[in-house]
């Protein structure tokens, strides 16, 4: 049966092709990889993928893509890693799969591919990352597995799923919000812009307080926007600051010549306080973030 091309997304796509010439490059050495043709499955010996990032489905949706099943069939193949005899896991294709049970179908059309839990991992979570219609929550959480169990960079994830820096720090920037706008993310109460304009109050209970008013006064984003600078203009009065002692001047001082830059260090009640280091440019960041030893991503 000759192998069929799919619509992929640049990263999935290029992870894919990765996994091809790996097996490709083992093939010469040994007859045991598994091909890549698809192959007619019965849905009983598919197991459901331990790594789904998505947990809800629409069930009007689903319904929909069964009807649509009975008359077309499955366009698109599924794709799963051979567990043992006549037992496969599933890699991606989760609402296709439980819309061919919805169909009545015995079987449906796979791609079988050898796959670590790593690898599986990353080719689900990108697959639904780039094909499914995920909440922005969803998502984020998505890219926080990538980073933190496929080791992957901000820059490596951007690339995989075809995304810059900026748009997956925003994403992962989603998961500072308390859990409650997480919620009414999730829930379409509020938009990616009401939440991207939200998370950069530092006051958790202030970011309540402007959700619920959007919420129930349903506030565009831009008149969020406005709050929130409204908001930091207030945070930005000058407070009053306690003296340093000769000590801290000295602590300071040490600070800003090992930075080169005029380190801020302010003393509050009780011992607190907090030192600021400023940048003016990337280059500058970069400078100061490798003499701290810290790696971006």
């Amino acid at each position: 049966m000759a192998k069929q091309k799919l619509g992929l997304g640049r990263g999935l796509g290029a992870l894919l092709d990765d996994s091809d010439k790996v097996e490709n490059a083992s093939l010469k050495k040994s007859k045991s990889s598994v091909a890549v043709d698809f192959h007619n499955i019965p849905l009983d010996q598919i197991e459901t993928n331990p790594y789904q990032p998505r947990v809800h489905f629409d069930q009007d949706a689903l319904q929909e893509l069964a009807d649509s099943i009975k008359v077309q069939g499955i366009i698109q193949p599924i794709t799963v890693r051979k567990m043992g005899i006549n037992r496969f896991q599933l890699i991606s294709g989760e609402r296709r799969m439980q819309a061919a049970k919805l169909a009545g179908l015995p079987k449906v059309p796979a791609y079988i591919r050898t796959a670590n839990d790593q690898q599986m991992l990353e080719m689900a979570l990108i697959e639904n990352i780039q094909r499914e219609n995920l909440n922005p929550i969803e998502v984020s959480l998505s890219y926080q597995r990538l980073i933190e169990d496929c080791k992957l960079k901000q820059d490596q994830l951007g690339e995989r799923v075809g995304k810059n820096r900026t748009t997956v720090n925003n994403y992962l920037r989603l998961l500072k919000l308390p859990p409650e706008i997480q919620a009414g993310l999730k829930d379409r109460r509020i938009s990616m812009g009401h939440a991207r304009a939200l998370v950069n109050v530092e006051d958790s209970e202030a970011q309540l307080s402007i959700y619920k008013k959007v919420v129930e006064q349903g506030l565009s984003v831009r008149k969020v926007e406005e709050m929130v600078r409204e908001l930091g203009k207030k945070d930005d009065k000058p407070k009053k600051k306690t003296e340093l002692s000769a000590e801290l001047q000295n602590v300071q001082s040490k600070l800003s010549s090992r930075f080169g830059t005029k380190v801020a260090l302010n003393s509050g009640k009780g011992g607190k306080g907090e030192i600021k280091i400023p940048y003016v440019s990337q280059e500058d960041l970069d400078r100061i973030l490798k003499l701290l030893e810290v790696e971006l991503g």
